[in-house]
């Protein structure tokens, strides 16, 4: 182990397909735009921005289809990210179509294939050595399978006493699950980091400042991103940080929050404040939105 400790991230790895369209999709004919194959996925992407932001130790486990197991395993070992990736028999890996418009804002449609099949066997205790701090995609909280896993890494990284971060991921799986339902399901975890319609999602509130302060209530540290501008931390219920977001010319948003989480945990390991951990995963989500897809460049 280098460093302060290991992050393992245990979320999703996911090949995504981003289609930049410069103009407004036309039905029923074609409409010109940019497509690339690209490496994706919350948890991977998050687990690559922690290593490009100085995270000398980090690790993902993850569940992929034989398809590309071995494109995503060099691509993970390319950014620096060691991958634990499971071999699903049955289902293909996980894949996103992401549709980036004019305003660089994206829609997804997702087949969630292999990603959300993470099972309780896939998991054991001993993939916590070393580890400093685990973190959690909130996708894998979507499905049974995954949710029980999830929960089980959650109460064996609180038993070893090591701290577990979560982001919600998805406003609209969180809405069909049920906002109560998720945060009974990652009670316990030390950090939350969802985005502000996550946040109000979460609370009912519409100020996503009040969102934040909610949150802190249930969660010992609460970090909510607000896009262009910045996020905001809270703690023991009421707002600590308030964090502006560098000024760029977006291209791409996909992403923008897993660098932002994945640069903010890599700076908590490195032992920053919250608010200074805020700070660079703003400059992290401001690098993130002027490329395309949702990993950072790499050489």
């Amino acid at each position: 182990m280098t460093g302060p400790g290991a992050l393992l991230v245990v979320g999703d790895v996911v090949t995504d397909v981003v289609a930049r369209h410069r103009t407004p999709l036309a039905p029923a004919t074609d409409t010109a735009a940019e497509i690339r194959t690209l490496p994706g996925g919350a948890g991977a992407n998050v687990a690559c921005w922690a290593a490009r932001s100085g995270c000398a130790d980090v690790r993902i486990l993850a569940r992929v289809g034989a398809d590309a197991l071995a494109w995503h395993a060099g691509e993970l070992r390319r950014a620096g990210v060691r991958p634990l990736l499971v071999r699903d028999p049955q289902a293909p890996t996980a894949a996103v179509i992401a549709l980036v418009g004019p305003d660089a804002e994206r829609t997804f449609l997702t087949d969630s294939g292999a990603a959300l099949r993470l099972a309780p066997h896939d998991w054991a205790p001993e993939l916590l050595a070393g580890a400093a701090r685990v973190h959690l995609s909130g996708y894998l909280f979507f499905a049974a399978a995954s949710r029980e896993t999830a929960g089980r890494v959650l109460r064996d990284a609180r038993a070893a006493g090591v701290p577990v971060s979560v982001d919600p991921a998805s406003a609209g799986f969180l809405k069909e699950l049920g906002p109560e339902s998720f945060l009974a399901a990652v009670a316990g975890a030390e950090c939350l980091l969802p985005n502000a319609d996550e946040a109000r999602l979460l609370t009912g509130r519409t100020d996503p400042l009040h969102a934040a302060a909610d949150l802190s209530r249930r969660f010992p540290l609460v970090a909510v991103t607000l896009g262009a501008e910045g996020a905001v931390v809270a703690a023991d219920g009421r707002v600590t940080a308030r964090v502006p977001a560098p000024p760029v010319r977006p291209v791409d948003s996909t992403g923008a929050g897993d660098a932002f989480t994945g640069a903010f945990l890599a700076a908590r390991l490195a032992g920053a404040d919250p608010g200074h951990a805020a700070a660079a995963g703003c400059r992290a989500g401001a690098v993130a939105v002027t490329g395309v897809g949702g990993r950072p460049a790499t050489a």
